[in-house]
């Protein structure tokens, strides 16, 4: 028989921010925060940035007189540079257990069952730091039998210094687990949020540990088979399984804000063929191919006449191809373009995936094999030069036809691990010795 799951929620602290740091030593202990494309708005902050009263979400024009009273250091998001740390904690994570869910770019799923492990708290402060040590980044662990438990864990030791960054909630029979669930208020458990919590509120349930105590039926009528797991999730009784690594993905997305709103249809085929090079080279890299594509153009939702305009499209065979995707892709804007509007995002969406090794000559011989691996080969080559040489090398010409719509990133520190150009230049005086 297997064990029984035993999950640990492994948090970046202000992942963001923390990637920041990692190359400025200075703003240790300064307020830092890091804007949102086109610098909009805030989307993580240092802790003393918090204790300012920064809000997440702060739209950076009300608050830009703030950031400069209180010498708050202002970054635009520098997203290679997160990608990169993000997968070199990864791996440390994966040389620990393979068992690993990669939940998002600043979280992830442990599952230690098949670990011999006789103290969960002395081995997440192990971890915490072997990460600092390792790559650099603080965080927070939340250790529990059920996913829900861990994410709550989790955010109890990233706010209660006492507890050193790790909580264990695996004893249901100690009181710690229930203080810790009365302690944590029903719209910040993970899966209620502020739509469900109004809700939650008039039946009674203010915290985590009331609706741990609901009964299934009860949760069922309030939130349906959701709710019904939830509560089970709460009191030990783990429904959501790990996700492992190697776990197919349904789709790929892809989508940007522009620098500034345009009616050019020559910057939104730019956009298209740079967003659609990115979701191809994502779709090799998994091994994978698409079968359809979604190609979507909005205006300004805050500006008056809003449009919103969507189109599928079905492939011809599954593929990888960066040049097909991105003809297909161009040639569909083209038919949504309105030159009447001014747009102002993009988004493409790649699905019906299937594996690069589950293409097989169709009935009516539309599917051409011998087209497919010449494809393969030139799309290698393409990769392991961009690879060794450095991303967009070499790229498609559409790529190149506009750079106006790339979101504006004024305060964009450099890429520091993943641009050669970026790289810290280090000058040292010279020294005569007689």
């Amino acid at each position: 028989m297997s064990r029984p799951p035993i999950f640990a929620l492994i948090d970046c602290n202000n992942f963001f921010v923390s990637c920041e740091r990692l190359f400025r030593p200075d703003l240790r202990g300064r307020p830092v925060v890091v804007l949102s494309s086109n610098d909009g708005c805030v989307i993580s902050r240092s802790n003393e940035a918090k204790t300012l009263g920064i809000p997440m979400a702060a739209p950076a024009f009300k608050y830009r007189d703030i950031f400069k009273q209180q010498g708050i250091a202002q970054f635009s998001a520098n997203f290679e540079l997160y990608g990169d740390i993000s997968q070199r904690i990864t791996s440390v994570l994966t040389s620990i257990t393979p068992r690993t869910e990669i939940y998002s770019v600043d979280e992830s799923f442990l599952d230690l069952s098949e670990l011999d492990i006789d103290d969960y708290c002395q081995w997440g402060r192990a971890a915490r730091s072997r990460l600092l040590r390792e790559v650099g980044i603080p965080t927070s662990i939340g250790i529990a039998p059920t996913k829900t438990l861990a994410k709550l864990a989790s955010e109890h030791a990233k706010q209660n210094h006492e507890l050193s960054g790790v909580l264990d909630l695996l004893s249901s029979a100690s009181p710690t687990r229930e203080a810790y669930l009365s302690n944590t208020p029903s719209k910040e458990i993970w899966g209620i949020g502020w739509r469900l919590a109004p809700k939650l509120r008039a039946e009674g349930v203010f915290n985590a540990l009331q609706l741990s105590r609901l009964s299934s039926r009860h949760a069922n009528q309030l939130m349906g088979v959701h709710g019904r797991q939830l509560v089970a999730e709460l009191s030990g009784q783990a429904c959501h399984a790990l996700e492992a690594l190697g776990h197919v993905r349904q789709t790929i997305m892809k989508g940007r804000t522009f620098g500034e709103d345009t009616n050019q249809f020559q910057v939104i085929e730019a956009a298209i063929a740079s967003l659609g090079a990115g979701a191809a080279a994502s779709l090799r890299r998994e091994g994978l191919l698409a079968s359809s594509a979604v190609v979507s153009l909005n205006t300004n939702r805050h500006h008056p006449n809003y449009q919103y305009q969507r189109q599928s499209i079905r492939l011809n065979m599954p593929t990888a191809d960066t040049g097909y995707i991105t003809a297909q892709l161009a040639q569909t804007a083209a038919e949504l373009f309105n030159p009447q509007a001014r747009y102002h995002r993009a988004n493409i969406l790649l699905y019906d995936l299937v594996s690069h090794d589950a293409l097989q000559p169709d009935l009516f011989g539309s599917i051409d094999l011998a087209d497919h691996r010449a494809s393969q080969a030139r799309l290698q080559a393409l990769d392991t030069i961009n690879s060794r040489y450095g991303q967009h090398t070499v790229h498609y010409a559409a790529e190149d036809l506009s750079s106006t719509w790339r979101p504006k990133r004024e305060l964009r520190s450099p890429h520091y691990t993943t641009d050669w150009n970026e790289l810290p230049t280090i000058r040292t005086a010279r020294f005569s010795t007689r």
